[in-house]
């Protein structure tokens, strides 16, 4: 069995790439390329340049190497710039979805797992978010992915289709020295970059009503989130009954400010952050359960903090010749 891999080319998806590989599992890539980067997919690993929003594209990747499962990660994946740019977001998430399960309906592939968000939440009032909690994204990007959930749902409905969405929360990490975290926009990022430039680091908001002030999130390595994709295809694979959603969260909750400290202590750059206002919209603590993922997919989160911020310092550096600016 092949699995189509969308966005296998991205941070995220590169890792789901190596982690189906290392299990044996084959996979083509499909990425245009618009936020991934072609040196994060191996040379051997069959790759088809183009988008998701292509009909023709998604159908070549398909039936040209025999995929009979999709892990669906490309997507426009800017919360904060969907909000400006909304017709964007809901075309590379909801119409591409939309093609890809065109596709995969009319060529009879009938296992998917997608990648979903934990901003399908918004801003949650409860201490640890379980997956029955009501929808109430505050984004375009989190409408598209709650979106994309019920398309997903509807389209299973009425045919053969299985599947299961997974619910991501705050990525972090390396699992790979050539693998690393672009975003503009990520704190991980955020902080490598200032600290290799020689700046200090800011903190958004340190008055919140938490133990340090500082906002509570949940960070989990990206290792760790490739596994839950292993371990998803491998039970749609055994026909195993799945959930149709689960949060990847470790049920535990970091602060800025320990984040902060953990990458003085890793990366012997010793530094006080800078305080700035909160963010307009950032809520003080979103912590999530991953009890459900445990159960029917023996996943945890196993890797620290300090595996976290270490892995993605290592590859940060091992990447510095070739890293794209942002």
């Amino acid at each position: 069995m092949t699995w189509l891999i969308t966005g296998g080319a991205g941070y995220i998806g590169s890792h789901v790439v190596r982690a189906m590989q290392a299990k044996d599992l084959p996979v083509v890539v499909l990425d245009d390329l618009s936020s991934g980067h072609r040196s994060f997919v191996s040379g051997g690993t069959p790759f088809v340049e183009g988008s998701v929003v292509d009909p023709a594209t998604v159908r070549s990747a398909i039936t040209e190497h025999g995929c009979t499962g999709a892990i669906h990660l490309a997507g426009f994946k800017y919360a904060g710039v969907s909000v400006e740019r909304p017709l964007h977001t809901y075309q590379q998430n909801v119409t591409g979805a939309q093609v890809l399960l065109e596709a995969m309906v009319d060529l009879g592939v009938e296992q998917l797992v997608f990648s979903s968000s934990a901003a399908v939440y918004g801003t949650p009032d409860v201490d640890l978010v379980t997956e029955d909690l009501s929808g109430r994204p505050e984004s375009p990007y989190g409408e598209s992915k709650l979106i994309t959930e019920w398309l997903i749902r509807d389209v299973a409905r009425v045919t053969s289709l299985r599947h299961t969405s997974l619910r991501y929360f705050n990525v972090v990490g390396s699992g790979d020295p050539g693998l690393y975290d672009t975003s503009p926009h990520n704190l991980f990022p955020l902080v490598l970059k200032a600290l290799s430039e020689g700046r200090t680091p800011v903190v958004r908001g340190t008055d919140y009503p938490t133990p340090d002030g500082s906002c509570v999130r949940d960070y989990v390595h990206v290792a760790d989130v490739a596994d839950a994709h292993v371990a998803a295809a491998q039970a749609l694979e055994a026909g195993r009954p799945l959930e149709p959603v689960y949060n990847l969260g470790s049920g535990d909750g970091v602060s800025v400010l320990q984040i902060m400290a953990t990458m003085a202590e890793v990366t012997g750059i010793d530094f006080t952050p800078e305080t700035a206002d909160r963010r307009p919209g950032d809520p003080a603590r979103i912590v999530a359960s991953g009890v459900l993922a445990a159960r029917d997919l023996d996943w945890a989160s196993r890797r620290s903090l300090a595996d976290c911020v270490s892995s993605a310092w290592a590859a940060w550096q091992a990447s510095a010749a070739s890293r794209v600016p942002s």
